[in-house]
Formats: C-alpha cells, sequence, structure tokens
C-alpha cells in the first residue's frame, strides 16, 4: 500500500493546500494530513480546530486520514508506515527550502521520498502566513480558503 504524508501546520488550510491534496491523491492508496504541533510557535488556530477543518474539507474522501503530531516529520512517517512526503512548492524560494529539508530527510530516513507538486499559478500568492494576518485583521479571507473551513472561523 502506497501511504504518503502531506505535513504542514495548516494554521489555516487554504484552497493552495486543498488544491495540492487534491491533485496528489491518485498517486497513492492513502494519504495521511499530518498537523503539526509545534509548541515553540504561536499557533491562530487550535491543533484541534485545524484538524477539524482539514475533516471538514475532505469529508468525502475515503484515502485521507487526518491526524496531528508533534516532533520530527519521519519519525512521524515511521510511526504511520509513509514511504512519501507530499509538499507543495509555490516559488524558486520554496522550492530551495523544501529541497534541504528533503535531503536532510532523505539522509534521516532513506526508504521516504519527497514528492514536490508544483501550485496552480492562481494559487503561488497564497499562503497560511498572509491568511493568518488578513484574518487577525479582520479581513476577508473568503477567496483564499474552502468554504468548508468558513464555517469555524
Amino acid at each position: 500500500m502506497k501511504i504518503a504524508l502531506f505535513p504542514g501546520s495548516f494554521d489555516p488550510l487554504t484552497i493552495a493546500h486543498a488544491d495540492i491534496l487534491k491533485r496528489a491523491l491518485p498517486l497513492f492508496d492513502k494519504v495521511i494530513v499530518g498537523i503539526g504541533l509545534n509548541s515553540s510557535k504561536q499557533s491562530f488556530l487550535s491543533g484541534q480546530v485545524r484538524e477539524e477543518i482539514v475533516k471538514a474539507v475532505f469529508s468525502g474522501y475515503e484515502n485521507i486520514e487526518v491526524q496531528s503530531y508533534e516532533g520530527l516529520t519521519v519519525d512521524f512517517c515511521r510511526k504511520i508506515n509513509a514511504s512519501y512526503m507530499i509538499r507543495g512548492i509555490r516559488s524558486v524560494g520554496d522550492f530551495e527550502y523544501e529541497r534541504a529539508i528533503a535531503q536532510i530527510n532523505q539522509t534521516m530516513m532513506p526508504e521516504m521520498e519527497t514528492i514536490f507538486i508544483l501550485s496552480k499559478p492562481e494559487y503561488s500568492a497564497i499562503s497560511s502566513t498572509i491568511v493568518r494576518d488578513i484574518l487577525r485583521n479582520h479581513g476577508d479571507v473568503t477567496p483564499f480558503l474552502p468554504k468548508e473551513a468558513l464555517f469555524f472561523l
């Protein structure tokens, strides 16, 4: 069984994240959305709310699971028996950052492959950081989030 992890903070899950995941689904038997919880980072949404949003957005997909985790992503890959990691790339800057992480992960877990999926051009400017800033300032985030996510905000 081909199991992939799609890791991230998903604080919040954007339409760009959702698009990457939907495009990755045909490649794997199961995709686990791993919501990384980092105690040293100030989150906008609680881990539980982020998990509920992802579950709501992908409620009709039988081959998607949602789990939260702490610690190293490669350790979580081992725990869930994932041999693949899905990462979205929006820009050259993303590629350089993700390439370095993928190479370190490959050293720590040689049996795991990172799969890069390029974002669609219309989503390349969307990031959780920007959406969080809009939310903090009471702006309209409807163009950037899946409609199912808006219920939780």
